[in-house]
């Protein structure tokens, strides 16, 4: 249960960071408190799983979720680019969230 929460936790982080492009820096009212409740609740998710699963583990696999997450957005929401190699060390973050999960002895 507490790597599902772990993942919604990675899932708002995304929100949270793609809110920071929409909220220009927290001058846009509605995007910035989006933003800010984002945050909050990626946080408290983050807190309430490693709870029993390994700090380490845990930050690593938010962290990737957040950053995997954010920039496929950022090649379909900003035209971010697309580079074949880029795609590649997208895609070795994801291989690494998957090893942490696969040699964590936490369930």
């Amino acid at each position: 249960m507490n790597w599902l929460i772990l993942i919604i936790a990675g899932l708002f982080e995304i929100a949270w960071a793609i809110g920071l492009k929409y909220s220009e820096g927290f001058s846009k009212l509605i995007p910035s408190v989006l933003t800010v409740i984002s945050m909050i609740i990626s946080m408290g998710l983050l807190a309430y799983s490693i709870k029993s699963l390994p700090v380490g583990t845990a930050y690593a696999v938010w962290t990737g979720i957040g950053a995997v997450g954010t920039a496929i957005l950022g090649i379909f929401l900003f035209d971010e680019s697309k580079d074949l190699l880029r795609l590649g060390f997208i895609f070795l973050i994801i291989v690494g969230i998957a090893g942490l999960k696969f040699v964590s002895t936490e369930v």
